[in-house]
């Protein structure tokens, strides 16, 4: 098994003849999947999604792949293949596009029509090759061929990318399911066909590894939601992701059962429902959808709301109606049904949004208290079946944090995969296939790079750090003037604190400590305003600590006269 390293360098020279596999995202991490697969002097991605940022990096809207190492060979991308049409797959392509917008998307029909409307909105209007499962389609000198799997998005793809280096088969995120909602299954036996002509390289999606056994049936929901409809004395609002369509599809027959109207609510959710709804995967009896504005006409009991928020996201309209910042507002008695999963590492988020709910009368149904929920990703039986049926040469685990990627090498080695021939990489590390065997090469710059409103990659770390003491600790402001010759105190020092707990007369007991560091720097020549600004920092900073054990950010203002 192969571990990656902190201390790795830039790649080596890839071998002729070798292919090589770049993750820019999507491994230690639940989100931001991006691979980049070059072979021949050209580029394929694979998937380009986006994280959510979670609390401790505030202000933050989406955390994107680093292009970095990539973007001066925009020119040799010959596409970008996209497994499905989830924010964690697609997301990023807006931001990619903006670098050179005449890169062309490969994906389904659902797929490629979810990211053509979020492109609309940045003006990109995308050169697309639609394709389904069955097809075969060279793209430069990459020859893939497409196959159906079953996930919480219809239409979703694996891809099998054929080389002379060989051939790699991504999963893209899939399961098993053996009753799907819509019929299409898993495509196992053309994934037996590929295992028998030669998988060289598997990248699997890691991120139920750690659960034992097999994923239950999606249509099992049905019969919760059908329950909790019927106990439904008020209005009821569902959260789901906005691109849920078999969960939608439950909600959808469960309010007609019910005799209630349908009204969705938030911009992504309103949208894609109707793509699906026009694309004909989403059946909607008709009558069934009404809009949001009616809703005051119509009786409690005949309401149903589906909105966004279930993963307690702060801008998402169910976390505003928990804070009372939304015109829908929580009462008693109200049904609230969060019909997702926890992503890891928003669980206070989420909770938090239930206690808001809960604390307005809300009945609030989640998988903690309810079968409300499946998973969209295989299972650690459902990963053992696939890898006897796919025998991979070798095995590199994707798309999860690191007790996922562990848990599905520890799976793939159970079935007989070398344990020289399982590649555990992270962000960044290049992988390469040469001579049918794995090997890691190097690594690249993958880091995060941040949205915030309309700046892409301004936010560094170090803002984060500053936004995150500013949240935690506050700001101490300290105003002074001095004499540009004399270096002496002619005004001030004026110290004002915002969010730190301390009551700005406190200040007094540090203003003769700052004083006295000022005269004897004075005495000592030092009078660079950086110099003086540095001085007043550490006075205060040190007063701060030892009186009150708080550390909040100190902003010295230097006025030379």
């Amino acid at each position: 098994m192969s571990h990656p390293h902190p201390e790795l360098g830039p790649p080596r020279p890839l071998t002729e003849g070798g292919l090589r596999i770049t993750p820019l995202g999507g491994l230690g991490e639940i989100g931001r999947n991006m691979t980049v697969f070059e072979f021949g002097g050209k580029l394929l991605i694979v998937d380009c999604g986006v994280l959510f940022p979670e609390e401790e990096q505030p202000g933050v809207d989406l955390i994107l792949p680093d292009f970095s190492s990539i973007r001066d060979r925009l020119d040799d991308v010959v596409g970008v293949i996209l497994t499905h049409g989830h924010e964690d797959h697609i997301g990023a392509v807006p931001f990619l596009l903006r670098e050179k917008d005449d890169i062309p998307l490969i994906g389904s029909k659902l797929t490629l029509a979810l990211i053509e409307a979020k492109l609309q909105e940045h003006r990109i209007r995308p050169y697309a090759l639609e394709v389904k499962e069955g097809d075969r389609e060279r793209i430069g000198p990459f020859d893939c061929e497409f196959v159906a799997v079953n996930h919480s998005i219809p239409d979703a793809l694996a891809v099998a990318i054929r080389t002379p280096a060989g051939m790699v088969v991504v999963t893209g995120d899939f399961k098993m399911d053996q009753l799907p909602l819509d019929g299409r299954l898993t495509d196992l036996p053309t994934f037996a066909r590929l295992g028998e002509e030669g998988i060289d390289l598997l990248l699997a999606d890691s991120t139920n590894a750690e659960v034992p056994g097999f994923v239950p049936p999606e249509r099992d929901i049905s019969q919760v939601l059908r329950q909790t409809f019927a106990k439904a004395e008020k209005r009821i609002i569902v959260a789901s992701f906005a691109s849920h369509v078999h969960r939608i599809q439950q909600v959808l027959d469960a309010a007609h059962e019910r005799g209630r109207k349908v009204a969705f609510v938030g911009r992504s959710m309103v949208r894609n429902m109707g793509i699906a709804r026009d694309l004909g995967y989403l059946k909607v009896p008709a009558g069934l959808i009404v809009d949001v504005k009616v809703l005051d006409d119509l009786p409690d009991e005949k309401v149903v709301l589906v909105c966004t928020g279930s993963q307690g996201e702060p801008m998402a309209a169910l976390s505003r109606m928990a804070n009372r910042d939304h015109q829908i507002r929580i009462v008693e008695g109200d049904t609230v049904v969060l019909a997702s999963s926890l992503i890891p590492g928003n669980e206070n988020a989420v909770y938090r949004v239930i206690n808001g709910l809960t604390r307005w009368g809300a009945n609030v149904v989640h998988k903690g208290n309810a079968k409300v929920h499946v998973s969209g990703h295989a299972s650690a039986g459902e990963l053992l079946y696939f890898y006897n049926i796919c025998k991979p040469r070798n095995l590199m685990p994707i798309h999860g944090e690191w007790r996922h990627l562990r848990a599905n090498a520890d799976l793939g080695q159970l079935t007989g995969i070398p344990r020289d021939r399982t590649v555990i990489a992270e962000d960044g590390v290049a992988v390469d296939l040469v001579a049918g065997k794995a090997t890691i090469a190097g690594k690249v710059q993958a880091g995060y790079v941040y949205v915030d409103g309309l700046s892409v990659g301004d936010i560094t770390e170090s803002s984060l750090k500053d936004r995150r003491i500013l949240g935690e600790e506050g700001i101490v402001s300290v105003f002074v003037v001095v004499d540009s010759t004399t270096g002496k105190i002619v005004g001030g020092p004026n110290i004002h604190a915002r969010g730190s707990g301390i009551e700005d007369e406190a200040f007094a007991d540090v203003i003769p400590k700052i004083e006295e560091g000022l005269s004897r720097s004075a005495s000592d020549g030092v009078m660079e305003t950086r110099q003086i600004q540095q001085l007043i920092r550490r006075s205060v900073g040190k007063w701060v600590s030892d009186t009150y054990r708080r550390r909040p950010m100190i902003l010295p203002v230097v006025v030379e006269v």
